[in-house]
């Protein structure tokens, strides 16, 4: 090999070395981005009026994948089939549930519902009238804030752990509505 090959040769991998450190940092941010929408948190919005007044079609709130403990009222997205609905959690694993008299009683305690606006009814109903007696280990009994216009537990039954993408309560967008919700 001549000493002017071998310099050609330096220069070309020097080249590629240069190359691929420029290129690193750009890979490095693609790889990131992508596992931090993938575990962390991803923005997702609401399609539908099953959350009014809570929340309106088109919003688009931030989804907390990371957070796996679950207390009751937090807003959750689920899958169920093709489908990802946003439900808030109404009852946990081993509760009894039931509502008379538009109020919610857990246990056969009345539960206060805060969130709930406008004079939103929901229709008297039993977890009995779904064919339970109390809600399974592992599942979480869900329902739309717009109690008239929701497919929620009350029609799909109750929704297991593993069907729970994440939970959410910040809008991101539109600006007007930007925080906690």
């Amino acid at each position: 090999m001549l000493k002017g090959d071998k310099n050609m040769m330096l220069e070309s991998d020097q080249k590629i070395i240069k190359i691929f450190k420029d290129i690193i940092p750009y890979i490095i941010i693609v790889i990131s981005v992508i596992l931090f929408r993938s575990y962390i948190i991803t923005p997702i919005e609401v399609e539908g009026t099953s959350m009014y007044s809570s929340l309106d079609d088109g919003e688009i709130l931030l989804l907390k994948k990371y957070d796996k403990n679950y207390k009751r009222f937090d807003v959750i997205v689920f899958s169920n089939g093709k489908d990802r609905l946003i439900k808030r959690i109404i009852g946990l694993p081993g509760e009894t549930l039931k509502y008379k008299g538009n109020k919610l009683y857990i246990n056969e305690k009345y539960i206060k519902e805060p969130f709930l606006k406008n004079n939103q009814k929901t229709y008297d109903f039993s977890l009995e009238d779904l064919g339970y007696e109390q809600i399974p280990e592992g599942y979480y009994f869900v329902l739309g804030d717009n109690r008239t216009n929701s497919t929620d537990s009350r029609i799909i039954g109750p929704v297991s752990s593993k069907q729970i993408s994440g939970k959410t309560d910040f809008v991101i967008f539109p600006f007007t509505k930007f925080g906690k919700f």
